[in-house]
């Protein structure tokens, strides 16, 4: 063959090949590609998907987790009024707190909200009104809705239905700059989650096989490909003996030697790098890892740290998105009177000694009321002075009637009536 044939060939089994090549010029040499101009393909990581990605406990758990801690909160709308907020009750208190709709109550609607949101990346749900009022709250498939921005005004599309943005509650993880796109979390820490899918099936992988890692066979080799293919058979059917009879030693030819590929788990620091990945995920969430069942750093005091960190930093926050978009498309901007909220008292109850210190505070200084105190603890109110405020009765505020009338009172030993009987 002619040199110029060959080059000819050459360059077009090239122009055929899927991997960047030095023959090929319109690939540039840059730090993304650079191992594929010497062949080497990058690694064979495993597509992530939602369902793919809730396979990893770490992420299960997260989703989980957040979700129905969300889902649990009380929620309620209030009126205010000069005398404070009072709870609505009628069909508002019911769709918020209750039943969202005929077939959902409170707690599965807003935890499949909070599930979408925590792996996809948004949670929507439609609001049906009549002229009535507010009638009931729907869920909307985050993956089939279009949402678009025509001018200012942003439009959800969902099967062929067009739905203005007044009517969909809208609580994205994070918006990109457009205002109308998000970032998923799931989507975002794919290569994390990969890596964690990658150790999990390595693993399984590995114990399934019987703790056997890849074995390279050593020695006088037999020629040909027949013989090779019998040659490793053999080695196999006498492995495959050997975890069949729970013998620990097999037999192989004479002058041969196995030898593992690659690094075994312990050296590939495998248990260290899991643990790692529940740490990435958790970051991934700004949730604590102590939620996740990672207690390798706990302790008494800081998992009790690490639960008010989930309110202050993580629940709250979340909470709030929801209440300012219900608060929002239920009642409109130019509303002052009507709102919901979320009660966060009871992620904060502590052990029922720390609880009882507190109310009794809470009673002493006229925060509470004695039955306010017991419908916290499901308990029902007492008639007469329980529900009034209450103070210590040595409280008394400088200067007032009770000080001036404690200077009045006769003393408890009148000396002027002793001089008066000792002259008689």
């Amino acid at each position: 063959m002619a040199i110029k044939d060959w080059f000819s060939r050459r360059s077009a089994d090239t122009a055929q090949e899927s991997r960047a090549s030095i023959e090929n010029p319109t690939v540039p040499v840059s730090a993304e590609n650079f191992l594929a101009f010497f062949g080497v393909q990058s690694a064979n990581l495993p597509n992530v998907t939602i369902d793919s990605a809730l396979s990893v406990p770490a992420v299960w758990a997260a989703v989980a987790f957040l979700s129905r801690t969300l889902a649990s909160l009380p929620l309620h709308a209030y009126r205010a009024t000069k005398d404070g907020a009072k709870r609505v009750s009628g069909k508002l208190e019911t769709v918020v707190h209750d039943a969202p709709n005929d077939g959902m109550d409170s707690f599965k609607f807003r935890q499949y909200f909070w599930q979408q949101v925590f792996t996809g990346g948004r949670g929507l749900a439609w609001i049906e009104r009549t002229p009535q009022g507010i009638e009931a709250l729907w869920p909307m498939d985050p993956s089939k809705t279009v949402i678009k921005r025509t001018g200012m005004r942003v439009i959800y599309q969902l099967n062929g239905i067009e739905y203005p943005a007044a009517d969909v509650i809208d609580v994205a993880f994070m918006l990109k700059s457009n205002g109308v796109d998000h970032y998923g979390p799931i989507a975002n820490a794919a290569k994390a989650i990969q890596l964690a899918i990658a150790m999990n099936e390595y693993g399984s992988a590995f114990f399934a096989g019987g703790g056997v890692p890849p074995l390279a066979l050593s020695g006088p080799l037999p020629s040909g490909a027949d013989a090779m293919k019998r040659a490793s058979d053999d080695v196999m059917r006498a492995i495959d003996a050997a975890k069949k009879s729970d013998k620990p030693i097999f037999h192989i030819p004479g002058g041969h030697t196995l030898e593992p590929v690659g690094l075994d788990p312990a050296k590939g620091q495998m248990i260290e790098a899991r643990r790692f990945q529940v740490e990435e995920i958790a970051r991934t969430y700004q949730l604590p890892p102590v939620f996740l069942q990672d207690l390798s750093r706990a302790t008494f005091t800081n998992a009790e740290q690490q639960d008010l960190h989930l309110v202050k930093h993580l629940i709250g926050q979340w909470a709030e998105a929801l209440e300012g978009e219900m608060n929002l498309k239920m009642f409109g901007r130019e509303n002052r009177g009507r709102y919901v909220e979320h009660n966060l008292d009871g992620l904060l109850r502590g052990d029922f000694k720390t609880r009882m210190e507190g109310y009794g505070i809470a009673i002493q200084n006229a925060i509470r009321t004695p039955d306010e105190v017991r419908l916290l603890e499901n308990l029902p109110a007492k008639s007469g002075e329980a529900d009034k405020l209450h103070i210590q009765g040595a409280t008394v505020p400088l200067g007032s009637q009770n000080v001036a009338n404690a200077s009045t009172q006769t003393p408890a030993n009148d000396n002027n009536q002793d001089e008066a009987e000792e002259a008689a």
